[in-house]
Order: C-alpha cells, then sequence, then structure tokens
C-alpha cells in the first residue's frame, strides 16, 4: 500500500503563473516528482522482494580501502577504482557453516549466508568501472574472515567482511562477506523516462518513536530573504518497505544570476506514523539514503 503525506509548508507558493487565462486548470509542478517517488517506491519493493525480504540494506560502497598509499604506490588508488584486481595465491572459501551474523547498534542481529574470498572479489571487481587501460592489477596475497562497520538504511551495522592482503602494499581491502542473495541492492533508472529532477538528499534522522524526519542536502547557501538564497520544505511519499522525500524549494526570486555554490540544508518532514525498518530514499535516482536514529 502507498501512502502519501502532505508538508505542513503549502506549495502554493510554487503555483504562481502555473496555468493558463482561460479554464485550464493550474499545474501543480510536484505532481511529476510525486510519480517519480512512486515509481522508486516500486523498484525498491521489487528490489527486497527479489532478496527474500531481506533486511540487509546496505548504503554505499561495499568495499574499504584500510590505510593510505605509498607514494610509490600512487597507480594502486586508480586499479582499485577501476576493480583491477587478481588473486596472487588461493584464497580461503566461505567457514562451515556458511553463516554470520549482522548486527545494528540497538542489538538488532539477522543470520545471513556467507560467500567465499573469491566470491567477495568477484563483487569487488564487478563494482569497479574497469577503466584502467595500462593500470597495474592489485595483487592478494591472502584473506582472512573479519567484520566493519556498514551505513544502511537502518542506522550502521557491523557486518561480516573479508579483509585482504596486498602485495608490495601495507594497505588492506576490506569487502563486506555477505553472499548477494541476502543483500537489498536497489539499481537506479537509466533510461529517457525517467529524467532524475529534484533535490538528493543525503542522509535522515529519525528518532525510534517519532513520525518526524530530518533530511540533509545540498541548497542554497543562505534564506529566502537574501538574494540568491532559499528555505525549504518536504514532502513524503510513502510505502510499507520505505519513503521517498521530495525537498520542496522556495527562492528568493526566479531567474536570479547566482554562484554556483551549495551548502549544507536540513528540513523536517512529518510521516503518517514512524519510520520503523523502512528505509528512506531520495528521489532522483531513488536509492537509499544513510539514516541515524537518536534515542
Amino acid at each position: 500500500m502507498m501512502r502519501r503525506v502532505l508538508p505542513w509548508i503549502t506549495v502554493a507558493a510554487l503555483l504562481g503563473g502555473c496555468g493558463s487565462a482561460g479554464n485550464s486548470p493550474a499545474v501543480d509542478p510536484l505532481d511529476g516528482l510525486r510519480q517519480q517517488a512512486g515509481g522508486a517506491l516500486t523498484r525498491y519493493d521489487q528490489a527486497v522482494r527479489a532478496a527474500g525480504g531481506a533486511p540487509f540494506v546496505p548504503v554505499g560502497e561495499l568495499t574499504r580501502q584500510l590505510g593510505d598509499w605509498e607514494p610509490a604506490n600512487g597507480s594502486y588508488k586508480e586499479s582499485l577504482s577501476a576493480g583491477s584486481v587478481e588473486a596472487a595465491s588461493t584464497l580461503p572459501g566461505a567457514p562451515q557453516p556458511a553463516v554470520g551474523t549482522i548486527v545494528w547498534a540497538n542489538g538488532t542481529r539477522h543470520d545471513v549466508p556467507l560467500t567465499s574470498a573469491d566470491g567477495a572479489l568477484a563483487q569487488l571487481r564487478a563494482a569497479g568501472t574497469g577503466d584502467c587501460s595500462g593500470c597495474t592489477p592489485l595483487k592478494l596475497t591472502g584473506a582472512r574472515l573479519t567484520t566493519m562497520t556498514v551505513p544502511t538504511t537502518r542506522g550502521p551495522a557491523t557486518a561480516p567482511a573479508w579483509e585482504y592482503t596486498l602485495d608490495g602494499s601495507a594497505v588492506r581491502l576490506a569487502r563486506v562477506a555477505v553472499d548477494p542473495s541476502a543483500i537489498v541492492r536497489v539499481t537506479s533508472p537509466k533510461d529517457a523516462d525517467h529524467p532524475h529532477e529534484g533535490l538528493a538528499i543525503e542522509s535522515a534522522t529519525t528518532t525510534t518513536a517519532g513520525s518526524e524526519l530530518t533530511v540533509t542536502f545540498t541548497g542554497a547557501p543562505g534564506p529566502v530573504s537574501k538574494p540568491c538564497g532559499a528555505d525549504y520544505g518536504a514532502e513524503a511519499v510513502e510505502s510499507d518497505l520505505a519513503v521517498v522525500v521530495i525537498v520542496i524549494e522556495y527562492r528568493h526570486a526566479k531567474d536570479e544570476a547566482c554562484p554556483d555554490i551549495g551548502a549544507q540544508r536540513s528540513t523536517t518532514v512529518e510521516l503518517s506514523q514512524p519510520l520503523g525498518e523502512r528505509a528512506v530514499l531520495e528521489v532522483t535516482q531513488g536509492l537509499p539514503v544513510e539514516l541515524t536514529i537518536n534515542g
């Protein structure tokens, strides 16, 4: 079921100039974003079902670099970004039984299937850009099973991870060791039917029992009372599994010539009910954002 919650701030300020002098009704400029949000909720729900309802929804990259590259190994950064990584020796298989546990900050635990060090390496390669013409592949000399902290849609979690050692460097690489079948990964649409409009939120904060959701994003440096400034409101489009936040911008004036300078801004939206275990998605591509739960 999908529910729409309107913000306390009216969107009337955005409607000036819409419509015509005739009897044509005014067009709500948010309608396109609401449809975009509905599509994002549908894709997210499908991704959760494809993963068997798995609650593990990581945010961002699943590979970490531990340590800084030595001056002589400056090109290794490009190799890692491209996914140009090879095993120089036999890597460990998944432990038996191949089960690990994800632990959230509130103590919630969830058992997940694990992948081998080779399997995690294959995922690391696939996540690379592949654009590394002439660069030297990184050589892995070993791996051990450990843990790493991962941002998720339910706050930070400690997840099983493979930690790799490298030939010729003290830097180590870590990659989440959870089998891909237990990870909810949302892909954004790339076709022309999805214009990726709107302001993308970057993070969200809420409380355990509260229904207010505060989101951060990059916006105008100053308030609407100043030239090139803006104030912000928000609207939430909700489903049983996720919430998409639409940021509404109220600019100082239309068609101002403003410098390309942004600042971190925030706004708060009231949900129809506490967020619970639902994910928070940004509206431009429908991707989950990092969540902080206070109290």
